[in-house]
């Protein structure tokens, strides 16, 4: 009897646990563990109460960036260029936070967490959201759940791509025209119906379909490359840990190191920042984002377009026998 079915059934007992535990540890790891990390945050106002204010931040060591501005109009137009998620001015009436919950709504809760306990005890902090997330979507839900199916319709595009044998040309078309199609749909539901994008309709599309582009050209890429392998290693790095590290429900600071900066380097978590800065910030600081995208794209499709695997080889076919002759 052969043993090879009892070492399959062997391999699959062992994997479910294996893919288990390695799920739970890509995304509740980062979950249970979301602080402030070098955060960037602003203070403004006269020097001395500035300086008392960032001698605050700094009490929690490593927590923050802090940033210097002149006055209140410093720090509000470094939120709109996303330069800090929010600031503190020191003002005779107290410290007035600015925050920008479209940048992040858990930043937001955050900063006002921090600066109400910093305050004596009584004390009101007047708080200014710079940059509102639309009344649509004013908890960031709808933005932060996008990222999984985004990563699964360019996980879908790229495998099934592979298995229908499309090569070159063909492949990137379709892997082209998919991601513009899908691009078009998401936006649709989520800007004209949910109402919870405020940006230019066809720049937020146009970013949607770079995102499930680059995660459709990795895996199809992928697969180009390593065989039927490819997908289960695209399936890895796109949905498991690019999804988890992404960093769109919170912000990428606050993840444990070195998870967040893999994630922006990865078309998830760089989709997410390219989205919520054409949705919400005019574009500001959608550069790092668009590129990494871009590159991912690039190289994919190149992949694609260029790279020849050899054929798989198979067994010889037996040659087929003549019947004897009889009598």
């Amino acid at each position: 009897m052969s043993t090879a079915p009892n070492r399959r059934a062997v391999a699959v007992i062992l994997l479910i646990p294996l893919m288990v535990t390695l799920a739970l540890w890509a995304f509740a790891w980062p979950a249970a563990r979301i602080a402030p990390r070098d955060l960037p945050v602003g203070v403004a106002g006269p020097a001395s109460a500035a300086q008392q204010l960032e001698q605050r931040f700094e009490q929690r060591d490593g927590a923050f960036d802090v940033h210097r501005f002149e006055d209140e109009a410093a720090a509000r137009a470094a939120i709109e260029d996303r330069t800090v998620y929010g600031a503190v001015v020191a003002t005779p009436q107290g410290p007035h936070l600015l925050t920008a919950s479209a940048a992040s709504p858990v930043v937001s809760q955050l900063l006002r967490e921090a600066v109400t306990a910093s305050v004596p005890e009584g004390a009101q902090v007047r708080a200014t959201d710079v940059v509102a997330a639309p009344p649509g979507d004013p908890r960031g839900s709808v933005l932060g759940a996008s990222m999984l199916p985004l990563a699964l319709a360019g996980m879908a595009a790229g495998a099934v791509v592979t298995l229908m044998g499309l090569r070159g040309a063909r492949a990137a078309l379709t892997l082209v025209a998919s991601a513009a199609l899908a691009g078009i749909a998401i936006t649709a539901i989520a800007h004209s119906w949910l109402g919870a994008f405020a940006g230019d309709w066809w720049t937020e599309a146009g970013a949607l379909a770079l995102t499930v582009l680059a995660i459709g050209s990795a895996v199809a890429g992928l697969a180009t490359l390593f065989g039927p392998r490819g997908i289960g290693l695209g399936a890895l790095l796109m949905v498991l840990l690019g999804n988890s590290f992404s960093g769109v429900t919170s912000a990428p600071q606050l993840l444990p190191a070195p998870v967040g900066a893999i994630g922006q380097w990865l078309p998830p978590g760089a989709g997410g920042s390219l989205l919520r800065s054409v949705a919400f910030f005019d574009g500001s600081a959608a550069g790092g984002a668009l590129l990494t995208l871009s590159l991912w794209s690039l190289a994919s499709l190149a992949a694609v377009l260029f790279v020849r695997r050899a054929p798989t080889p198979t067994a010889p076919a037996e040659p087929v026998r003549e019947p004897a002759l009889t009598g």
